[in-house]
């Protein structure tokens, strides 16, 4: 049996309602999607529903670790692509033939400024699951242009969960079971993006300028 995208992770809520490339855009539902960017071969989404904070060994949120589901369209150069390079590394190509785009679930540390993409799947015109890795690949962002498409992407979520960090800090404490320290709701009241107290100011100050 062909497996649905998230099952086992993120279960049937995860599973987008949309048609790929040609009209993506309106049929993938604003209210759970947020759609960043389109290049010629790929559109870029990110779960707004499902964009969580980390939390550390004692359950505390962690305001430094973003958890999010994203997903990616293709056009038909881009599925020829991944289709010959399966080829060329010797993988099973079953199915491919109905390849639409991928889904990856991303963990983006702001402090670092890492993004680890902690798994992907290939997905069909249906979204099953054609094929999954679960090998994490960590992406440094002070790596990557300016111009780089998947990072404006990471940014992008960054950027997402600093303007909605209290909605996301409050969804985590119902659905993840974290607990807000003082500290942490100190750093919520001055804002995300703000510079935090001590020896990390500098520090974020830097990451900060990288950016621009």
């Amino acid at each position: 049996m062909k497996m649905r995208w998230g099952a086992g992770l993120l279960a049937a809520a995860m599973l987008f309602v949309a048609m790929p490339q040609a009209g993506a855009e309106e049929k993938i539902s604003e209210d759970i999607y947020q759609w960043v960017q389109s290049t010629a071969r790929q559109n870029y989404y990110f779960n707004k529903q499902h964009i969580y904070f980390g939390k550390d060994e004692k359950e505390n949120i962690n305001l430094n670790i973003i958890t999010v589901p994203a997903l990616k369209t293709y056009d038909s150069i881009q599925i020829q692509d991944v289709v010959s390079k399966r080829r060329w590394k010797g993988q099973s190509t079953a199915g491919y033939g109905d390849l639409a785009g991928c889904a990856e679930y991303l963990q983006l540390n702001i402090k670092d400024q890492t993004v680890d993409i902690m798994k992907h799947e290939d997905l069909d015109s249906d979204w099953g699951t054609l094929g999954t890795s679960t090998v994490k690949r960590t992406v440094k962002l002070a790596e990557l242009s300016e111009k780089d498409v998947d990072a404006k992407f990471y940014h992008a979520i960054i950027k997402y969960a600093e303007v909605h960090a209290k909605e996301i800090a409050a969804r985590t404490e119902k659905e993840k079971g974290t607990k807000i320290t003082k500290e942490a709701q100190k750093q919520l009241e001055k804002g995300l993006g703000a510079p935090q107290d001590g020896k990390d100011a500098s520090k974020d100050t830097k990451n900060k300028k990288k950016r621009k």
